[in-house]
């Protein structure tokens, strides 16, 4: 996070380079006491500010054009950003996203 010491940016920043995953200490400690406490999140809360806003626009109808003009962003990282979104979200296309948005009152 930004919020990240130095040598722990760098040491994740190698770990992801060789093809791993890292996760902080302080994300690894919020999960574990989240799981033992059977807290559970919906999906959105995973996603990042950034993702949250490309969310919420796909799912008001706008087209990745639309998102990319109103967010100054290229159409390939809007189409970026709504790959990862539906990863981190388990679902597969934008009407799973934008049933799940009017469900959660997200738009």
């Amino acid at each position: 996070t930004k919020g990240s010491p130095g040598k722990e940016i760098i040491r994740a920043i190698r770990k992801i380079c060789r093809g791993g995953t890292y996760v902080s200490e302080s994300l690894a400690k919020q999960l574990a006491l989240d799981r033992a406490s059977g807290v559970v999140h919906p999906p959105h809360v995973g996603l990042s500010d950034r993702e949250f806003q490309v969310l919420t626009l796909i799912a008001s109808g706008k087209t990745a054009t639309e998102v990319a003009e109103q967010l100054s962003l290229s159409v390939k990282t809007v189409s970026t950003y709504r790959i990862r979104i539906l990863q981190k979200m388990g679902m597969s296309t934008n009407a799973e996203l934008t049933r799940y948005a009017i469900s959660n009152k997200l738009v």
